[in-house]
Formats: C-alpha cells, sequence, structure tokens
C-alpha cells in the first residue's frame, strides 16, 4: 500500500465549473432585491390585477385563460432581457467579467452559466404563475409542449437582445435603454390584452415585435380564447425565431467583455 500527497492542481471539469457559476449568479440574483421584484413581485401582481377587477377589457374569454399568456411573456421579458441587461452591463463595468475571463472558467461557460441561471429562475416564475392561475380557475388546455418551445425562443431572443446591449453600452446607459425598452414592449407586446384590442392598423406591425410574437402564439397555444381551434401558431414561431438568430449572432459578435 503506498500513499501519495503530490498536489495535483487543476481545474475542476467543465460541467461542474459551468454548474457552479450558474448556482452562484442564481443566488446573486435570489438576494437582490430589485431583481426580485422584477422578475417575481411585478407578473404576480400583473395577473392577479388583470384577473381579479374588471379595470381593463380583456376581450372574449375567461380573463384568467386570457390574461396568463400575456404575464409569462412579461416574466420571460423581464428575466432574460432586462435584468440580465443590467446585471451584466454593471459587472463588466465593475470589472467582474474581465476577471472571470481570466478565471478557468472559459467565456462560453460564462454564457452557458449565465443562461442555465434564467432558465432556472423562468421555472420557478411559470411554477409560481401557472400555480396562482390554477387557484383563479384557468384550466389547462391546448398545447403546452409547444408553449413551452415558444417561450425557450422567446428566451433565447431577450438573451440575445440584452447581452447585445449590455456588451456594447455603457451600464447607465443599458440601464436607461433597458427599462425604457421594456416599458415600450410591454405597452405594443399585447401583454395586457390581445393585439387584437388595438387598432387595426398597428396590429401587423406589433406583431412583429419578440414580445407580441410571444404573447400571440402563447394565447394560440394555450387556446386563450376558448374555440378549440388551436392550431401551430407559424407566424409567431417564424418571428420568434427570426429574432432569436439574429440577436444571438449580433451579440456573439459585438460583446465586450471590458
Amino acid at each position: 500500500m503506498s500513499l501519495s500527497f503530490v498536489p495535483r492542481p487543476g481545474a475542476a471539469p467543465l460541467p461542474r465549473r459551468v454548474l457552479a457559476q450558474a448556482g452562484l449568479e442564481l443566488r446573486l440574483l435570489l438576494r437582490n432585491g430589485e431583481q426580485l421584484l422584477i422578475t417575481l413581485v411585478i407578473p404576480l401582481a400583473a395577473l392577479l390585477g388583470l384577473v381579479l377587477t374588471t379595470a381593463v377589457d380583456l376581450g372574449p374569454g375567461e380573463r384568467v385563460e386570457v390574461a396568463l399568456p400575456g404575464v409569462l411573456a412579461l416574466a420571460a421579458l423581464s428575466t432574460a432581457f432586462t435584468g440580465q441587461a443590467i446585471g451584466t452591463g454593471f459587472e463588466r463595468r465593475y470589472g467582474v467579467l474581465k476577471r472571470l475571463a481570466a478565471s478557468p472558467l472559459p467565456k462560453a461557460g460564462l454564457v452557458a452559466g449565465k443562461t442555465l441561471s434564467v432558465v432556472a429562475v423562468e421555472v420557478l416564475q411559470v411554477v409560481l404563475l401557472v400555480g396562482a392561475a390554477l387557484a383563479l380557475g384557468w384550466q389547462a388546455r391546448g398545447e403546452p409542449l409547444l408553449a413551452v418551445l415558444l417561450l425557450a425562443l422567446g428566451t433565447a431572443a431577450f438573451s440575445g437582445l440584452a447581452l447585445l446591449m449590455a456588451g456594447t453600452l455603457r451600464a447607465e446607459a443599458t440601464l436607461a435603454v433597458a427599462n425604457l425598452a421594456y416599458l415600450v414592449l410591454v405597452a405594443v407586446g399585447g401583454v395586457a390584452v390581445p393585439l387584437a384590442q388595438y387598432p387595426e392598423a398597428v396590429q401587423g406591425l406589433f406583431a412583429l415585435t419578440p414580445v407580441g410574437a410571444l404573447t400571440e402564439g402563447l394565447r394560440a397555444a394555450l387556446d386563450a380564447g376558448g374555440s378549440g381551434a388551436t392550431g401551430t401558431p407559424w407566424g409567431p414561431l417564424a418571428v420568434l425565431t427570426a429574432w432569436a438568430v439574429a440577436a444571438v449572432a449580433a451579440a456573439a459578435r459585438a460583446f465586450r467583455w471590458e
């Protein structure tokens, strides 16, 4: 029997490093009160407000069925776009990304870790919002797997736009632009009411925004009107795919770590 006390320096396997970074990102996010307000409190408050009050005319259908798809899109926008853009922008300003780039975690691993933390938060959001909707009388219909695909495409598009902004603008500019874009996209994206309730002249234009495509796609996939004739929302799927590919490619090309 022989014992060896020779040190074996070296980095942990890449999957373990990525999971460690994802765990760190998730803990930092959950400790941040402002991030929790954006990612959890605002979407839940929006769902309760739209369902329990009649201040907003949601059109035909049960209020919870019409409201839930829009609020799910709002949650994805809050986490993958606004929260990620602001957080990454300030990490870049304070040199956190520069120091992480010098660690054994490669840049692709850092992006993977951030993506995993965003997905984990979105799973938490979906569980919370669907649970609240069920308590308010929502009954699952339509194609849930299709809704998951739409959310994945929307998350990719929002993440690409967030990293593009955070990697090219100053942190203060990212903060201002991300919040302004958040308000504009919520207003034009059919989050509170379906795009069919908007003036006819702008419906087609607003449907081309990533939020508009996501809300309309989710309402079709989940049969929000209760017609039973859902079908595959090819138009929203095509728009979201185009946004996801273009945003991720632009972010990969233009993102600066310092």
